[in-house]
């Protein structure tokens, strides 16, 4: 009763006509919901600042998000090739920040010999990037040949040092086969043995075969060890499957990897050249690989043909 006359006194102020029984209703209903009179709240009104910077770096990476696609889409439709080369960089060999891939291409566009596999060397490239790889290689000959005529003395049996000092003075003269495997005892132990070659002559090997010569010795015989046997299981592939199965370029590839610069040979001296390397590798036997590996120097220094 107390509470139906409080209703009936406000109701008679407020000059509205609600029951008591409708006023009670709607005030236990809005008081289990939990809501208070008054008006609407708005959720903008009320955002708070790590809102606002939430929703704008969302914003950011979506639209980033949007125009690297769009850009991808453009590279794979314009400059597929370029494209694989693009992605296989980004993926799987650096990780580097939103839109530094642009200062990517500017490096590859400036050192493709650096930076770029042989694979997108425009032709010209081609001819001289090998031109100054060979020359950096070339510019260790002279040291080889220097250290075979140290060792000269060393070698027991007189015929071997004969004929080695005769191979090392011919300059300017191609060496036959015969005169290379005629010294394949020197080099199967001291001096000429892989295992007993001095530091210094490691590190000049390993520039002929364009290998990094920043290492210990015992690490660069050992990468010059794994490079020559591994060249030396390609030899006896290649001799099964034959010369005449590899095209003009294979051809030019496989003398470049040997120590020719076949890139101003023609192609059938290039064949005739391979095909001596080939009659010496398969001869040896594994102890005598430091022959091999002194064969970039021996039987390519004065092939006719090459360039001086």
């Amino acid at each position: 009763m107390a509470l139906s006359r409080v209703c009936w006194a406000r109701s008679a102020v407020w000059g509205s006509a609600v029951t008591p029984g409708h006023f009670v209703t709607r005030r236990l209903q809005l008081g289990r919901s939990g809501l208070a009179w008054g008006a609407p709240r708005s959720s903008k009104l009320h955002l708070s600042p790590k809102a606002d910077v939430k929703n704008l770096m969302s914003y950011v990476v979506t639209k980033t998000k949007a125009i690297n696609g769009k850009y991808h889409r453009f590279l794979g439709r314009h400059f597929p090739r370029f494209y694989v080369l693009y992605t296989i960089f980004m993926k799987g060999i650096i990780s580097i920040p939103p839109f530094a891939n642009y200062l990517v291409f500017l490096l590859m566009y400036l050192f493709p010999r650096q930076l770029l596999i042989r694979h997108f060397w425009t032709p010209k490239q081609q001819t001289d990037f090998l031109d100054i790889y060979h020359a950096f290689r070339k510019q260790s000959h002279p040291e080889i040949i220097s250290y075979l005529e140290k060792v000269i003395p060393l070698i027991s049996d007189a015929g071997l040092r004969w004929r080695l000092t005769d191979l090392c003075t011919k300059r300017g003269t191609h060496p036959a086969i015969h005169d290379i495997l005629a010294l394949r005892e020197c080099f199967s132990n001291h001096p000429l043995g892989m295992n007993q070659l001095q530091a210094l002559h490691v590190k000049a090997l390993s520039r002929a075969m364009l290998l990094t010569s920043y290492l210990p010795p015992p690490l660069l015989r050992h990468r010059l060890k794994t490079h020559t046997t591994v060249i030396h299981q390609l030899d006896k592939a290649l001799a099964k499957l034959g010369i005449g199965q590899l095209t003009a370029q294979e051809v030019k590839s496989a003398c470049y990897l040997r120590g020719l610069n076949s890139t101003h040979i023609g192609e059938d001296r290039c064949r005739t050249w391979l095909g001596e390397w080939l009659q010496i590798s398969c001869s040896l036997k594994e102890a005598e690989l430091s022959l091999l590996l002194h064969n970039v120097v021996l039987l390519s220094t004065n092939y006719l043909g090459t360039r001086r």
